[in-house]
């Protein structure tokens, strides 16, 4: 390795951003992660905007939890949830890796097609 360069770190295991994007799929855990993003707030100050039982939300915010995006910490009776935008960055590194990934192949097939039709032309 060169001194000063650094080497990217290998992207987290399949299931890591599978869990992540799982938990993105639902506009209700969505939705919730947007509200986290301003403040933390306690489970029934975040169930009061959904038409939903408490433990059907409380299965949503299980889903964030496990998925990494959220940290719960209980202080007595409550339980308050905070974002933990680390997990949302694995996310945005994986989509950045994709649209690259594509970018390259999009521009390998436009200068082939360039190619073609120049050759054809003559």
């Amino acid at each position: 390795m060169i001194p000063g360069m650094h080497t990217a770190p290998p992207p987290p295991p399949p299931a890591v951003i599978d869990g992540i994007f799982r938990a993105l799929s639902d506009p209700t855990r969505r939705s919730v992660l947007e509200r986290l993003s301003a403040k933390p707030a306690s489970v029934s100050d975040l169930a009061a905007d959904y038409r939903m039982a408490l433990p059907s939300f409380v299965a949503h915010l299980r889903v964030l939890e496990g998925a990494g995006l959220v940290r719960s910490k209980k202080e007595g009776r409550v339980r308050t949830y905070e974002l933990a935008p680390e997990r949302l960055q694995v996310a945005e590194d994986w989509l950045g890796r994709q649209r690259t990934m594509w970018e390259r192949r999009l521009d390998r097939l436009d200068a082939y097609l360039l190619k073609m039709k120049k050759e054809r032309s003559e």
